[in-house]
């Protein structure tokens, strides 16, 4: 009789568990620009993409790790003296690590409405440019970045949708006496389609 309880016990804590996960795999579109430019220097968000998937733990209230790859660009335009100007799009390839935690405000059978938050790093894959005319290269560039992530998803039964924002936290630019007094951070805006594999609503 006790087996057979605590037969029934693991089977049913097993199944809650696989009931409240889920692997949410997006791909979309990102626009990441660079805050405090130096003197005669303008940035400008320009479209880049990313690709990975997040892992939710729980029900209403939920755990969500996951790791994206991607490309960002952000227009850069430099007037060097008041004849000399010149714009390119300055390109980086990211590894983007996420703990986030979440909440459903709308939690139903069809739809859910989700909101998450938290701390995010990017790890610096590589740097360069479109038409090489700017000198920033990798070197220039910290190798990681600590950020904070808010997110709005929207669950339409096996799709999901999801705009984010992401507020840098660590300088974009290393100590090198060329760019050590650029205090610039990095703000980025992303929105994602995916597929949600799993069930949070047994």
């Amino acid at each position: 009789m006790k087996k057979h309880l605590l037969s029934i016990a693991l089977t049913a804590s097993v199944s809650a568990v696989s009931a409240q996960f889920q692997v949410n795999p997006q791909a979309g579109v990102v626009f990441q620009n660079l805050t405090n430019p130096g003197s005669g220097i303008e940035y400008k968000a320009n479209i880049g993409w990313q690709l990975g998937a997040d892992l939710r733990f729980g029900d209403r209230l939920y755990f969500q790790p996951g790791g994206f790859f991607g490309r960002s660009a952000t227009a850069i335009k430099s007037t060097a003296s008041d004849t000399l100007t010149f714009e390119d799009d300055l390109v980086r390839t990211n590894l983007r690590l996420k703990a986030m935690m979440g909440f459903r405000i709308i939690d139903t059978y069809q739809f859910d409405v989700r909101f998450a938050m938290g701390p995010t790093y990017d790890v610096l894959l590589s740097v360069d440019n479109r038409k090489d005319e700017i000198a920033y290269d990798k070197g220039d560039f910290r190798r990681g970045s600590m950020n904070i992530d808010a997110a709005l998803g929207f669950d339409m039964g096996l799709v999901s949708v999801e705009p984010s924002v992401s507020f840098g936290l660590s300088r974009v630019f290393n100590d090198n006496p060329a760019v050590k007094d650029i205090g610039s951070r990095y703000l980025l805006y992303g929105l994602t389609v995916g597929i949600n594999l799993g069930n949070d609503d047994k």
